[in-house]
């Protein structure tokens, strides 16, 4: 099991850096209910996300890590809906 501050660690780098490095690929941040927050999202709300996975909240907003979206087409993010770019999947251009 990662420790929070290793978590919240990453989340910050993330938050920091949107993209994975080497590679470029994009990253978003895995919730511990296992939802998909977007690194916009995570920025606006970092202070709730740090408070939650400190404690070990139930409250929805506890991390449980960073990870590459490599080509998943239909994750979008549970805070603003908004889609998380994927690394290889085909982008929607209607």
């Amino acid at each position: 099991m990662t420790s929070p501050i290793r978590i919240l660690a990453s989340v910050k780098q993330a938050i920091r850096d949107k993209y994975a490095w080497p590679g470029g690929y994009p990253l978003y941040i895995l919730m511990s209910d296992g939802e998909a927050l977007s690194v916009a999202a995570a920025r606006d709300n970092f202070r709730q996300i740090c408070a939650s996975t400190l404690c070990h909240s139930c409250d929805g907003w506890q991390a449980a890590g960073v990870d590459v979206n490599w080509d998943d087409e239909a994750l979008y993010c549970a805070h603003t809906g908004e889609r998380i770019e994927s690394a290889y999947g085909q982008e929607n251009t209607q």
